[in-house]
């Protein structure tokens, strides 16, 4: 039926539209959905279906519900672009087997993505990855794909159009007291990027004395003025201004599907994502008074190991990609998990990426700690220390990777910038740890052809001086 290799990243199937993803082989990642809850026997449940605001994300939608239908499951279809999480909830909420995003949530506009969530509500493990990506290929190899109309869909009642979003805000009233926030007189403004979070601050948070001003706030699937939707400094600067211009408290990004937490401070400042993780962790141990394990991949900050120390709690280290801290959150009942891209999932909640709930904890940590946005990093290494981070990502042509690959593996540093290296890891990249307590980590991306070069350290002149010499090690 196709030749193209379908293979799940770190969080899903990404390809460029009209090149590789393609309404053929959306229909084929949507049987191997299908094939697998038979197989499994959860089909009685049904899916969930959404979509983010991505150039025909809705069409590609309708093409995995016309496909759930056809194999005579429900397939519960969001009326409207939704954040991944809150598909993702709507998994519980249906009581459905899993769900289906089509998103590609932070790459440029001319990829989109097949994201799957199983029952949990979560991203999808690579144990259930590989069970859906031996059914591609088996369907790639002779199979057939089955598939009715949507309109016949509905008439049957196999497909159901829901409002994904009224459960949502209701669960978060649950993990945090809104009206407060609503009272607080806080002005806020939030960077939707162009993408499915659009509206949904100002929805939780209005109506009181808090103002909510929106920028990029309206669906553009090019997503003018940036270079992707990803919720990093680069791409911030329209906040960075309406922030200062406004004489806003705090600025919130969230990516093309609101799974990812940027921050501006009310100076204008972007705050990076270790600092947002750090951040976090500092709230639900310190003001909020949790306990329990903290998961983190292995490209975060060592802030979250020092936090573990001060508060006497676990630290779980695992690869890069929920795919692997959302199962080891729920293994360990952890009270946080969270990633160097600004993805941070919470106990009591879903073990998933969130965004939005995470934005409302730093407006309750301002708060309740009574302090500007621009004081909380401050107060952060008051408990553990300054430190300063940032990353590099380097295209590289296709056909060098296993060059590149050798050059890293084969020639390791004894030495970088004048410190010792005392520790290596290898489970996902390559990580260096020196003896003042800074690393480096090279590893490849998971779900593009690109070479990211990271840093933490205690210094900010020493940052650009590690990511030179990683980059000089890759040789890209």
């Amino acid at each position: 039926m196709t030749n193209t290799v379908i293979k799940f990243g770190t969080d899903g199937w990404r390809a460029i539209i009209a090149e590789d993803f393609t309404f053929d082989n959306v229909r084929i990642c949507a049987q191997s959905v299908a094939d697998y809850l038979r197989d499994t026997g959860a089909a009685e449940l049904g899916v969930v279906v959404g979509y983010d605001t991505r150039f025909a994300s809705e069409d590609f939608a309708a093409a995995v519900a016309e496909v759930i239908a056809g194999n005579g499951l429900v397939c519960y279809l969001c009326d409207r672009p939704a954040p991944t999480p809150v598909v993702s909830y709507s998994i519980l909420v249906q009581k459905a087997a899993g769900g289906v995003v089509i998103t590609s949530s932070h790459n440029a506009a001319e990829w989109n993505g097949f994201k799957y969530k199983p029952e949990y509500a979560g991203s999808a493990s690579p144990e259930v990855v590989a069970e859906l990506e031996k059914r591609i290929v088996r369907i790639q190899t002779g199979g057939a794909v089955k598939r009715i109309s949507l309109a016949e869909a509905q008439s049957r009642g196999l497909v159901r159009k829901i409002d994904p979003s009224a459960p949502y805000f209701e669960q978060l009233g649950k993990m945090i007291d809104v009206p407060p926030l609503r009272k607080a007189g806080l002005k806020v403004v939030h960077d939707a990027m162009y993408g499915a979070g659009i509206g949904y601050f100002k929805k939780l948070l209005s109506g009181d004395a808090t103002q909510i001003i929106e920028v990029h706030s309206e669906r553009n699937p090019l997503f003018p003025g940036l270079a992707r939707p990803e919720p990093i400094g680069t791409n911030l600067k329209d906040l960075m201004a309406a922030v200062v211009q406004n004489g806003a408290a705090i600025g919130l990004a969230t990516d093309g599907d609101s799974d990812r937490l940027g921050v501006v401070d009310d100076k204008g400042e972007y705050v990076d994502q270790l600092r947002v993780f750090g951040l976090l962790a500092l709230y639900l141990l310190d003001i909020r008074g949790w306990r329990g394990p903290l998961v983190k991949s292995i490209s975060t900050t060592s802030m979250i190991d020092k936090m573990g120390k001060l508060y006497g709690v676990p630290v779980i280290e695992t690869p890069v990609g929920f795919k692997y801290i959302g199962p080891k959150m729920m293994e360990a009942n952890a009270l946080i998990g969270g990633e160097e891209s600004g993805g941070f999932g919470f106990r009591g909640h879903i073990p998933e990426r969130d965004g939005i709930l995470a934005g409302l904890f730093l407006l309750d940590m301002m708060g309740k700690l009574g302090k500007p946005s621009s004081q909380l990093v401050d107060y952060l290494f008051s408990k553990v220390g300054p430190h300063y981070y940032d990353r590099i990502d380097l295209e590289f042509p296709a056909e060098k990777r296993e060059e590149i690959l050798q050059r890293v593996r084969n020639t390791p540093p004894r030495v970088i910038d004048g410190e010792d290296v005392v520790r290596i890891q290898t489970e996902d990249g390559f990580k260096y740890h020196t003896a003042d307590g800074s690393w480096l980590l090279i590893r490849f991306s998971g779900t593009e052809p690109v070479l990211r070069v990271y840093t933490e350290t205690h210094s900010p002149l020493r940052v650009k001086r590690i990511l030179e010499a990683g980059r000089q090690l890759v040789g890209v």
